[in-house]
């Protein structure tokens, strides 16, 4: 029997969790079908879900279908709780969507469907609602296939015309089909596989018809996936149970998790337990395709690939809102902050972050509904009763050219160099890691250091000091001690690195914007389109349907957030506006919302671009826009010339910052210089070599010499020095350095 990870996805009261409870039943999950106006659906099972009769957290079930075994997961559909539903896609390999015969296509729909096609799920459509006096099945069909192509084919009237229909989704089977060949189950279950097909089933969940259609497409139309043989599994959700044990839910994708693995640094496996609702079983092993929750393991996160590795998904929808958690007098936000964190662990988009500079506490969310439920699950875990303050946008801040950031931190004993290319990206990419480096400059070991280093940490930009995006960072160079390099070096290195890049680049303030479809009276045209334009929106020109005008677009949130509330006033409650989110563009008034936050960031010591070197036996810090003149690598972008002395290094500090070695050839023309010997010199010229290979050549004239000076065999000094000696029966050139 084929097993499949199946979800069901929807726009809030589209009727997904009766839905849900049909399959349930059908698929001998539960005896007797609950609803959510009488609070007793199956997997609503929390006290708050039931409460606001909406779906907040993603539940598991295990059903059977005649030939093949379902784990089902719901979902939730309010706007609010998307990105629980994101992470929950990561480990599909079908869904069902439904979209409702009342509203048909909604902007959230919309979203819903781009999703899917971003984690590469295949989708049964299901149109619910059909009991509806009003509903028109082939109009319905129709404005679907609008908007998601004519991929999508009403499977319930199996005619000519369906498999004309099934046969224009794939060249193979067209040509079969005009050799009159009609496609068989086995053909079309691939082209749904292959995201080519999409079957779409009509009926009323309510009602219990059709249900039964949609059921035999997905017992008929699905296949097995294949998995690799060795151990790989992907973390979509944390929580806890009633005994406060971490849950870490993951789906197995390769191999097999058995009890008592070790799994990396993570932890071993305790205990597996495969979920129905609020009840488990435990079991010894979980084979590939399996989804389960385990006990043992610390640290995992949402999104984390365990085992082979396997690239991470950036979530497509994040939070545009941040929140001031006010907490009573009588609670200090020092010990209330781990606790949030505990939380955030299983609401990863909640990023909890400490404002130093205010002592405050901030929350990332979705919207107010969402601020509720945070709100009333604080109180229930830690009894604390929180408040939230003003939701305020969430900038973000990227670059307009490619620079170099250069990180320096060379304190006593401790030594680090890091030489970073920050490229800009195009919206919507997020920030992508990677190394050009080789490894005669820089060993591969610190080089994924650095990477690691890079990728643990939200770096905060100039402008403005809100996280960056939308742009590639690139391990160019670096360089290490042998004796006082430690791992913490190169993370001060690293940050310091970004830091300086951001500092030289031309920085880009970004907000985000929604796509919005803005429905009003006729006569209210022309103030709605003013109102768009206020905002920096941009639209369509406006579509008229039934006497009333339907304007598409998007604008920015900060503008567009309140405006539902003049909306309903101007068209006295006939207007309407569906948003969703768009993503990140250029900030409509960067001016402004820079000198309105006001931030220094020169005055940041907790993210500086600064560098540390040593001198004399000390470190000094070095100010950004002065690390060039002291780092120790040329510069990525340096044309290195033998027959000038490059432009990074500071003469005045040659000898306290570099590490410099005289041949045999320098020592002769010193001796030679120094001893008075009347004797044709051999030229006025002198080349020192640092140790990254650059040579520094110095053409002038020298000076008459009046002074003394004292030549010092310097291996003498190293042998008979107990420190050095040490170091030199290691590395002789350890000795050297260090001397």
């Amino acid at each position: 029997m084929k097993h499949i990870v199946l979800g069901v996805l929807a726009h809030v009261d589209a009727g997904k969790t009766t839905l849900s409870e049909n399959l349930l039943y059908l698929g001998g999950a539960i005896r007797k079908m609950g609803r959510v106006d009488n609070k007793d659906a199956f997997l609503d099972n929390h006290a708050l879900e039931r409460e606001r009769g909406i779906t907040i957290f993603s539940k598991q079930a295990e059903l059977t279908f005649p030939n093949t075994r379902v784990t089902l997961l719901d979902t939730p559909g309010h706007v609010d709780f998307s990105a629980e539903m994101e992470r929950t896609l990561q480990v599909l390999d079908y869904a069902v969507l439904i979209i409702s015969a009342a509203d048909g296509v909604s902007g959230h729909t919309k979203t819903l469907w781009k999703l899917l096609n971003r984690y590469n799920v295949p989708v049964f459509i299901f149109v619910n609602k059909m009991d509806r006096q009003d509903s028109d099945k082939t109009a319905l069909l129709e404005s679907i296939k609008m908007e998601f192509g004519s991929s999508v084919v009403d499977f319930t009237e199996q005619n000519e015309q369906f498999y004309e229909e099934v046969a224009t989704c794939n060249e193979e089977l067209l040509e079969r089909y005009l050799d009159g060949v009609r496609a068989g189950n086995e053909d079309i279950a691939k082209a749904v596989r292959k995201r080519e097909l999409f079957p779409c089933f009509f009926g009323s969940a309510l009602k219990s018809f059709g249900i039964e259609d949609l059921i035999d497409g997905i017992d008929t139309y699905t296949v097995n996936k294949e998995y690799g043989k060795d151990f790989s599994a992907i973390v979509y959700k944390i929580s806890r149970d009633a005994q406060g044990s971490r849950l870490t839910h993951l789906k197995v994708t390769g191999g097999e998790l058995c009890v008592k693995a070790l799994i990396g640094e993570y932890g071993k496996i305790n205990q597996i337990r495969i979920y129905s609702g609020e009840r488990y079983e435990t079991v010894e092993k979980v084979e590939a395709g399996g989804i389960c929750a385990v006990t043992g393991l610390t640290d995992t996160r949402c999104g984390m690939m365990l085992g082979a590795v396997v690239d991470e998904i950036l979530p497509y929808l994040e939070p545009v809102l941040t929140y001031r958690i006010i907490l009573p007098r009588e609670i200090d936000a020092t010990q209330m902050l781990p606790k949030l964190h505990e939380l955030e662990e299983e609401e990863p988009q909640l990023r909890i972050s400490w404002n130093e500079e205010l002592k405050e506490i901030h929350a990332e969310l979705m919207g107010e509904v969402q601020t509720e439920i945070v709100k009333k699950l604080i109180f229930d875990r830690y009894g604390v009763n929180v408040e939230f303050g003003t939701g305020k946008i969430v900038y973000k801040e990227t670059i307009a050219d490619t620079v170099e950031g250069v990180g320096h931190f060379e304190p006593l004993r401790h030594y680090a160099e890091v030489h970073l290319m920050l490229e800009p990206l195009q919206r919507g990419m997020g920030l992508v890691f990677d190394t050009d480096c080789s490894e005669d400059i820089l060993a591969k070991n610190w080089q994924r250091l650095i990477l690691t280093h890079l990728e643990e940490r939200t770096h905060r930009g100039v402008l403005t000091g809100s996280p960056i995006t939308d742009m590639k960072i690139t391990v160019k160079s670096g360089k290490a001690h042998l004796k006082h390099t430690e791992g913490g070096d190169f993370r001060q290195a690293s940050y310091r690195a970004v830091r300086n890049g951001l500092m030289h680049a031309t920085g880009v303030l970004l907000e985000p914007y929604y796509d919005f479809e803005l429905t009003v009276p006729e006569e209210n045209t022309g103030r709605a389109m003013t109102d768009i334009e206020r905002m920096s929106g941009h639209m369509n020109p406006p579509v008229m349907q039934n006497g009333q005008a339907v304007i598409t677009g998007y604008a920015p949130v900060s503008a567009m957030q309140d405006y539902m509330k003049e909306l309903t006033a101007y068209t006295r409650g006939h207007g309407r506006l569906v948003t969703r989110i768009r993503g990140y563009e250029e900030c409509h008034n960067p001016e402004e919302v820079i000198e309105q936050i006001g931030y220094d960031a020169s005055s940041d010591i907790r993210n500086t671009a600064d560098s540390v070197f040593c001198a004399h036996g000390a470190g000094f810090v070095v100010p950004w826009n002065e690390v060039r003149n002291y780092m120790h690598l040329p510069g990525i972008f340096d044309e290195v010339k033998e027959d000038v002395v490059p432009v990074n290094i500071n003469r005045s500090r040659l000898t306290d910052s570099l590490d410099l070695a005289l041949g045999t050839e320098e020592i002769d023309k010193i001796i030679l210089d120094t001893s008075g010997a009347n004797r044709k010199s051999t030229g006025n010229h002198w080349k020192r070599e640092n140790n990254a290979g650059v040579t520094i050549v110095r053409a002038s004239k020298p000076a008459p010499r009046k002074d003394r000076y004292i030549l010092v065999d310097g291996y003498n000094v190293i042998f008979a020095w107990k420190e050095l000696s040490e170091l030199a029966a290691d590395n002789i050139d350890g000795a050297r350095g260090r001397f």
